[in-house]
């Protein structure tokens, strides 16, 4: 929680502003009773000047003072009121900043860590709980304490004798906290990582909602979103039940202290060890003290919940981000070179994996030529993919683009020259025109126009009555898997990269707009290093180089024909596929 106030230092001045109204505040409320006292006192029940105008004046005079002195203490609240709220938001808003700029430079093994669903609610739900806290901070650390120990200072100077009657009150409001905030506080987390739950159930089933339907899941699914929301809704209603004591406890101790006040002050006033106006100030005292030590108590009830959620923030800010930018990186302008690729004696294996996912990878993807790489499910195809991305790190070996190892230059200048589709075509809300120049924005009509038609997505596109204006929607979900995947070919392509890396790219697509495009890529890309990620050999067969895995390691290198003579693993592939009979027929 400590750590977070750091996102204040910004606003000291308006805290500094938010500490004097406080404070004058308080002082001025501790200071209404004993005029209230002397009024009665003195100008009603005993005044001090016998005649009554003067009587009338003196009343008047206290009464105009008390006034003045409560509109300060009111204006005070009000200018806390709007300035703790702004400090508060204004926090909370940079500390999303800092949580999204933290994420956003998350790699892919931090991002395994944390799960999208978790994320979220960290960024909103967890830090509108550490906001809400910021907001009534100034009070609980100021404001409540000083009301707590003036008003027991100030009722003892009215009454010693009914001093302890203020002890009792204040030791059952502790007791009563105690015990509410020891079985309330194990709870915060739990509804916190119950909130998680939910979130990820209901973003897996929104997101998989057409696979659900086909499969006619979705009374399972409802079923699973069910019990993690009614899971939610009864740690809530726990929670909530017990601090629904709160009210009338603290409603019953109020009330019980005044009956106490007034019976035991009644005596003292009718054995003329008391004043009347004394036991009103003693009685007014007395719920100062205990309407303070209920806000602070109604703090330190929500301090528990917020200290989880700052916990949860923290959790985020303080990850180690394994994949840095070097202190002096190499700038790839210096350098010679279009886009070479190589991979010596690479090794990776996945943080907590028992085996290695990759073993003594070495090849060369050259400029101007396709090299594909095939294999099994699970073989490590896309692994490599990733690593020259580097969303991975690799744990043996090295990576180097022309020449230069990828750790000795920064992140930015490396994915710069890469343009890069992966498996799942993903797209973001906007249009067709604005998703297409997505890596570069200053992109020319001429030059999405032309990635749009390489890719084969210029067809479809020209159907709609919006053309490239059309709104695509969140995810793009209202485009068809194909022309998704046409539309991310094409957003890599108008990048016009050094490296162009397809990640199974061409799954969806049906084989006479496969064959198209890799004709139209051949022409257009020319000097570009194309490395294809595939599943099928119809796919991958005429490039100049294919890498054949299996479980990760690599069991052929050359061309479509070499392989079919030579790697066993390859001829498998191309059976299974049906390429040897056509070859054979």
């Amino acid at each position: 929680m400590l750590k977070l106030i750091k996102f204040l230092k910004p606003y000291w001045l308006g805290i500094v502003l938010i500490v004097l109204l406080l404070l004058g505040q308080a002082i001025a409320e501790l200071y209404l009773p004993t005029l209230m006292a002397d009024i009665v006192n003195e100008g009603i029940v005993e005044p001090v000047i016998a005649e009554s105008g003067y009587r009338t004046y003196f009343v008047l005079q206290m009464g105009l003072r008390m006034l003045g002195i409560a509109l300060l203490a009111g204006g005070s609240s009000i200018a806390v009121g709007y300035i703790s709220p702004r400090i508060a938001a204004g926090a909370a808003r940079t500390l999303r900043r800092e949580l999204f700029t933290k994420v956003e430079n998350f790699s892919q093994a931090e991002f395994d860590k944390f799960s999208s669903a978790s994320l979220i609610t960290r960024c909103t739900n967890d830090v509108s709980q550490v906001q809400v806290l910021a907001n009534i901070f100034p009070r609980m650390l100021l404001y409540s304490p000083i009301m707590a120990i003036g008003g027991i200072t100030m009722a003892l100077t009215r009454s010693v004798s009914m001093g302890w009657i203020i002890g009792l009150a204040v030791l059952i409001l502790i007791c009563l906290v105690i015990t509410i905030v020891s079985i309330v506080m194990p709870k915060f987390k739990i509804i916190q990582e119950m909130t998680d739950r939910l979130n990820k159930v209901s973003r897996e089933i929104l997101h998989g909602l057409m696979v659900i339907r086909a499969f006619g899941t979705q009374k399972h699914e409802k079923e699973r979103f069910d019990k993690a929301n009614v899971d939610l809704r009864d740690m809530g209603l726990f929670v909530g039940r017990v601090m629904a004591i709160t009210g009338p406890a603290m409603t019953f101790l109020v009330g019980g202290t005044s009956i106490l006040v007034i019976w035991i002050g009644g005596h003292q006033v009718a054995n003329s060890n008391m004043q009347i106006g004394d036991m009103m100030a003693f009685m007014q005292y007395a719920m100062q003290v205990i309407f303070a030590f209920m806000m602070i108590s109604f703090v330190l009830v929500m301090v528990p919940r917020a200290q989880v959620s700052a916990a949860r923030i923290g959790e985020v800010l303080e990850t180690e981000i394994s994949i840095t930018d070097p202190a002096n990186p190499i700038d790839f302008s210096e350098v010679a070179g279009k886009g070479l690729v190589e991979l010596k004696n690479v090794y990776f294996r996945y943080p907590n994996a028992e085996a290695d996912a990759l073993e003594n990878i070495s090849f060369t993807a050259m400029p101007g030529q396709t090299t594909a790489i095939i294999g099994a499910t699970g073989s490590g195809k896309s692994t490599i993919a990733q690593l020259i991305l580097r969303l991975y790190d690799v744990t043996g070996g090295s990576i180097s683009v022309d020449g230069v190892d990828i750790r000795q230059v920064t992140q930015a200048a490396l994915r710069e020259k890469i343009g890069y589709v992966p498996q799942k075509g993903q797209l973001l809300s906007g249009t067709i025109a604005s998703n297409i120049s997505y890596g570069k924005p200053d992109a020319s009509e001429a030059e999405i126009t032309k990635a749009a038609e390489i890719a084969q997505a210029l067809d479809f596109i020209s159907e709609k009555d919006e053309g490239f204006d059309f709104e695509v929607s969140q995810g793009g979900s209202n485009v068809s898997g194909g022309q998704r995947q046409r539309l991310a070919i094409a957003r890599a392509l108008a990048k016009d990269p050094e490296i162009l890396i397809f990640d199974d790219s061409f799954s969806a697509l049906d084989f006479q707009t496969d064959t198209k495009l890799r004709k139209a890529l051949k022409e257009y890309t020319g000097g570009a290093t194309l490395i294809v990620v595939a599943q099928r050999i119809g796919t991958i067969m005429h490039a100049e180089q294919i890498i054949v895995l299996d479980e990760g390691k690599i069991v052929g290198k050359g061309t479509h024909d070499e392989l079919l003579k030579s790697c066993p693993a390859y001829i498998d592939i191309a059976t299974s596929q049906g390429i040897m009979e056509v070859q054979h027929g």
